[in-house]
């Protein structure tokens, strides 16, 4: 069965940026989920959808145009939210809605057929391009690498700011480049889930990671290879039920989420029950 589905170019392409959407997830997805920055990540996202209808209306590539949106949001909210006269989470809705209107508008304005927006809001993993897996590598490489030089110091800015100021680290630096590592890599996820579902990517897999490990080392890890793994299914998944991949993806993470959920909890009742009665049987003796 996988032989058949690899045999097809698109096919090729869908898993190639499945694996780069997944280190992405890792990485990312763990700083995010760190520093609670879920919400500001969906706010980035959607706002991006504004360059992308600048693209369309001056006919360049659209995913050049989220990208600038998509860093300049993320930058205006860190600088702005710092001074504390407007709440992040206060900035975040008014430039998502700001970001999605303005997008709406310039694919309106633009000349012609208006074009389908679809992949981008929705995703569209099994038609990924050459040229798209070129940028979405691109920028998977920046970001991992970004990471890996500066892993120590990212270690103690997620877990402990404080005491990373103490030291005397640049935590301003750290933070400005954890606001541009962060909309890059949403718009490497754009195009396998899309705007509206990017967010549950970088939450989903983390989220199964950290109910199974504690250190970043290996909650990054365990979150890459669980991202490829669950790709890899809704993509199959998709095909062969011919459903929308992004959707189908993300349908089939939230629900292993919830069975591991399910069965950790369980474990740990007959872990505490049959603790409960060694304990009682050991009293009896």
């Amino acid at each position: 069965m996988i032989q058949a589905v690899l045999k097809y170019t698109f096919m090729q392409n869908a898993i190639f940026a499945a694996i780069l959407a997944s280190i992405v997830a890792g990485v990312i997805g763990t700083i995010v989920m760190e520093k609670k920055l879920v919400s500001m990540s969906g706010g980035i996202a959607h706002a991006s959808f504004g360059g992308i209808g600048l693209g369309y209306l001056l006919n360049f590539e659209p995913i050049w145009g989220g990208l600038v949106f998509a860093v300049g949001s993320s930058l205006v909210i860190s600088k702005i939210s710092k001074n504390g006269k407007i709440k992040a989470d206060t900035l975040t809705g008014i430039l998502w809605s700001f970001g999605m209107a303005l997008g709406i508008l310039f694919i309106a304005l633009s000349p012609g057929y208006m074009p389908d927006m679809t992949s981008y809001l929705f995703g569209d993993i099994l038609s990924v391009s050459n040229s798209s897996l070129i940028y979405m590598a691109v920028f998977t490489v920046i970001i991992t690498f970004l990471f890996i030089m500066f892993f120590n110091a990212f270690m103690l800015y997620l877990f402990d700011e404080e005491y990373a100021k103490s030291t005397g680290m640049k935590t301003n630096v750290l933070e400005t480049l954890t606001y541009i590592m962060i909309p890059m890599g949403i718009i490497v996820l754009i195009k396998i889930v899309g705007i509206i579902l990017t967010i549950a990517l970088m939450t989903i897999p983390v989220s199964i990671s950290k109910m199974l490990f504690k250190s970043l080392k290996q909650v990054v890890f365990s979150t890459i290879v669980t991202s490829i793994i669950l790709c890899f299914a809704g993509i199959t998944l998709s095909y062969y039920i011919n459903i929308p991949s992004g959707a189908c993806i993300i349908l089939f993470s939230t629900l292993v989420y919830f069975i591991i959920w399910l069965f950790k909890i369980g474990l740990r009742k007959w872990l505490h029950s049959h603790r409960k009665h060694g304990e009682g049987h050991m009293e009896h003796h």
